[in-house]
């Protein structure tokens, strides 16, 4: 078995941060490294001990939602708390970072952004990493090794079992068989 890479590893890392997000309209993780160590990591959500938006809704003002603190700033804040230099470090982020933390990413130091997906890439920000020499580079998650549609996939294979079982052919008896052992229904 070959071992994931150090990028798919870190970016895997954010997904997973991810799903702590509270914001309905986008999750969000972000993860800062320096030298292949984690060193915080962030997702997007309320100031602690506010309202989330999952339990009131997204507070949205011109577009955005202004109820949640970003994952790139909310892992930044981790590090300042903590005292934990960012200087030369690298971040891994679901999506393109927003204008903001683009500026907030750059004056902590960090060097390297590495991102799975694209999001409203701001060409103002765009301009800015390449100003301050930050180098930006899309890393798209392997979905092989970490899927992030399971739930979707796993609710369509049981609409499509339910679908097998009107029909009593060996064929589709087998299949669902298969099925049912490998998304374990």
């Amino acid at each position: 078995m070959e071992r994931i890479s150090w990028n798919q590893y870190f970016m895997a890392q954010s997904q997973l941060l991810a799903l702590r997000s509270t914001c309905t309209r986008l999750m969000v993780g972000a993860t800062i490294v320096r030298d292949k160590r984690i060193i915080a990591g962030g997702y997007n959500g309320s100031v602690s001990g506010s309202v989330h938006c999952i339990d009131d809704e997204c507070y949205v003002i011109d577009g955005h939602c202004v109820r949640t603190v970003h994952a790139e700033a909310n892992a930044l804040l981790q590090c300042a708390k903590f005292g934990v230099p960012t200087e030369n470090a690298d971040v891994y982020v679901t999506h393109y970072p927003c204008l903001q933390c683009t500026k907030q990413l750059i004056q902590s130091g960090i060097k390297n952004v590495y991102y799975a997906e694209d999001y409203k890439n701001h060409p103002y920000a765009v301009q800015l990493f390449k100003e301050a020499g930050v180098r930006t580079e899309k890393v798209e998650l392997d979905y092989l090794s970490f899927d992030l549609n399971y739930k979707e996939k796993s609710q369509l294979i049981k609409e499509l079992l339910e679908m097998v079982d009107e029909n009593d052919s060996r064929e589709f008896t087998s299949l669902k068989e298969k099925a049912t052992e490998l998304f374990k229904l």
